[in-house]
């Protein structure tokens, strides 16, 4: 069957995939190197954004930009809008996207407003558009208004009726994270000062600093209670405001604004989205292509650029520091660090360099399982960060462990395990301590913490063995945290090999997988057993996660469980991933991304197995071809032969003209370019079944 591809995004990348291809007969080109469409128009940034549903919003920003420009609605859900919502409070310039705690960020709301009265003038949606980067909106009463960011500015444009108008300000907005502080100075057409505000959970507090200007002349009223009105000249008929936000100060928000016009930013965030998304092609149907790239779109969004131009930045503990590395900050690990941060690994590796550095620096300057009070931007939560720094290191980029050793130390050794998934969670952690050890020849450390990670055996007898027991199914049952002991129970992926063991061997293990989704056991709306659909890899019957996979990220599914409740009478039935406002199963956040990395990973075909060991399981992919590019030509092509979405299973893999006798695959495989060719078949086969990977904390 002949496979066609294209993937370039660049003429570089087109050379050398041209070249690749001289040696893959399978494939022939059957697009020109520019695509006749950018990819940031196949995005709806609409999805997920209406109940409870992703928590989501089409607020502009710009890929890992601190500054989002959004509505503010009435009612709102997490991230501060509700699309069925027509009732406008204004527009805020921050939110934490998809996560939980009913949201966080809002921060300087500015409504436009007409009359004299800001709290009397109504604004009620009749129309509003939306693409990466930017957002348009209409109201009842004329006025019109058009947000775009560019990396850390942005630019409003504000169309307004004859007769008196302003704009309000409220410096002291947050969404249900607390209000701190705030300072401020007027002086002409512009405000500037600093926000400080609680992060996610209300655990910790971020400051940012920000410089506003008005291109009309106003006549500014501060009412002494963080809130001002900047009242336009009632002969006016549109105002643009810019904006600007910095982690380090007001002078480098302010030098961070530029002239540029409405347009030409529009032009400059568009072309900063298309360069991200296009890092991953995908060929196929059209309207699963939609989905894709509206899901791609979000695991694009944080962390956050907290550095500048001259490589200043604030660290965790509030010091202004310098980095020749771009650097972070917006954390979710726990949320996303099996899915979100290791396909920025693959798909954007010149940034995540930068963002390894940046989680190393948390140990550095002051690292908190949530967050500090000093984070330079808003933040949610660190959990696992060490599991992430063993990971990128074995993937080839660079981590100081030996400065940061004693800090790593002291982290594992403060871990709880006073509740039974604490205890396996911090067992992960102490694993992945033991192979930093070992790599700085720490060996009788290393062996101490090996030790100590492999009581999760100990802990997991005691708490998961016996299903029978009746709170098993009920969530936060024994201080459980999100999750029920029946999902919990399978978290061990830094050793399957032992987990299997402990079960009675892969016969017994198979058949727990078996009962556990038979019974619609499964939670895919949080995190805690999102790596139990890839555990069948693991077994002499790799074929039961190939169709799990597919049947969870593009078929109809049913699930019991929800974020508010155990098995609940009203199961959810319908397929996970939609292109639509109410995008998700109800309760399940986006979560910073790790959801919708969740789906990417499965359309590519390849997710990760365990996250600190550079391999990835095998599914066949959603498309019939899939195209990752670099910026140094490299590109690695993955082509589905007999390709159906009835045949969800592998019946053959070849990796560069050669037969590959496994469903797994290497991150170097991967990031060396290439060919990768997956046969499908409607029924299951044997191909790598005397080939597995089976995580060992031992090896």
């Amino acid at each position: 069957m002949q496979v066609s591809a294209i993937i370039p995004v660049s003429s570089n990348i087109m050379k050398h995939f041209l070249i690749a291809l001289l040696f893959l007969p399978l494939i022939s080109i059957a697009q020109s190197a520019s695509p006749k469409h950018t990819v940031s128009e196949k995005v709806n940034v609409f999805l997920g954004s209406s109940g409870d549903h992703g928590q989501m919003t089409p607020a502009a920003t710009y890929p890992f930009s601190m500054l989002s420009i959004g509505p503010q609605t009435y009612p709102k859900l997490h991230a501060g809008y509700e699309y069925k919502a027509k009732t406008f409070l204004g527009f805020t310039h921050n939110r934490f996207e998809g996560v939980g705690c009913q949201g966080s960020g809002g921060n300087i709301l500015i409504k436009p407003y007409l009359g004299n009265n800001p709290s009397a003038s109504a604004l009620v949606k009749t129309a509003e558009s939306a693409a990466p980067g930017n957002y348009q909106v209409s109201f009842s009463n004329k006025i019109k208004a058009a947000f775009t960011v560019v990396e850390k500015q942005g630019l409003e444009h504000y169309d307004f009726p004859a007769g008196e108008k302003g704009f309000y300000f409220d410096l002291k907005h947050t969404l249900a994270n607390q209000f701190v502080s705030e300072q401020h100075e007027v002086g002409g057409q512009s405000i500037s000062g600093y926000i400080e505000a609680k992060t996610t959970c209300n655990v910790g507090t971020y400051k940012i600093y920000y410089y506003i200007t008005i291109d009309k002349p106003v006549k500014w009223a501060d009412s002494a209670n963080h809130k001002l009105t900047a009242t336009l000249d009632a002969s006016e008929s549109n105002a643009e405001i810019r904006v600007s936000f910095s982690s380090v100060d007001v002078a480098h928000a302010k030098s961070a604004l530029d002239k540029r016009e409405f347009v030409q930013m529009q032009t400059a965030s568009t072309r900063g989205w298309d360069e991200v998304l296009n890092h991953i092609y995908v060929k196929g149907d059209a309207e699963r292509e939609k989905l894709f790239y509206s899901l791609l779109y979000r695991t694009m969004q944080s962390p956050y650029v907290i550095s500048e131009k001259d490589g200043s930045y604030r660290a965790t503990d509030g010091s202004l520091q310098h980095s020749k590395e771009t650097m972070y900050n917006g954390w979710a690990i726990w949320d996303n660090y099996r899915t979100q941060l290791p396909l920025l690994a693959i798909a954007l590796p010149e940034r995540y360099k930068g963002i390894t550095a940046s989680i190393s620096n948390l140990y550095a300057f002051g690292k908190k399982d949530y967050a500090t009070q000093h984070e330079p931007s808003n933040t949610v939560r660190t959990e696992h960060a060490i599991v992430v720094l063993l990971d990128a290191y074995r993937k080839g980029f660079k981590v100081d462990f030996k400065g940061i050793c004693d800090s790593l130390i002291k982290d594992v050794d403060r871990l709880d395990y006073s509740h039974p998934e604490k205890a396996l969670e911090s067992s992960y952690d102490a694993w992945a301590l033991s192979q930093i050890l070992k790599v700085l020849k720490k060996d009788d450390l290393s062996a101490r913490y090996l030790k100590k990670a492999a009581e999760y055996k100990t802990y997991w007898k005691k708490d998961f063995e016996d299903v029978t027991r009746r709170d098993v199914d009920q969530v936060s049952a024994r201080g459980l945290y999100q999750g029920t002991i029946l999902q919990y129970r399978w978290f061990a992926p830094f050793d399957l090999k032992g987990l299997i063991e402990l079960m009675g061997g892969d016969a017994a293990y198979i058949r727990q997988l078996d009962h556990f989704f038979e019974n619609d056991q499964y939670n895919h709306a949080n995190e805690p057993d999102i790596q139990a659909p890839y555990m069948y890899n693991a077994s002499s019957q790799p074929f039961k996660s190939q169709a799990l996979v597919h049947k969870l990220a593009v078929d109809t599914v049913v699930q019991y469980y929800f974020n508010d409740n155990s098995r609940g009478i009203d199961p959810f039935i319908d397929r996970i991933y939609k292109n639509k406002p109410d995008a998700y199963i109800r309760t399940m956040d986006d979560d910073a991304g790790a959801n919708s990395a969740w789906f990417v990973f499965a359309a590519c075909g390849f997710s990760p197995a365990c996250v600190g060991s550079p391999v990835y399981y095998l599914n066949v992919p959603l498309f019939p071809t899939v195209s990752f590019a670099w910026p140094d030509g490299k590109v690695f092509h993955i082509a589905t032969k007999n390709y159906s979405d009835q045949h969800p299973y592998i019946s053959k893999v070849m990796l560069n003209g050669k037969i590959l006798d496994r469903t797994w695959i290497t991150h170097e495989e991967i990031m060396k370019g290439g060919q990768l060719v997956i046969t499908a078949s409607e029924k299951p086969s044997e191909t790598g079944v005397k080939n597995t990977w089976v995580s060992d904390m031992r090896k």
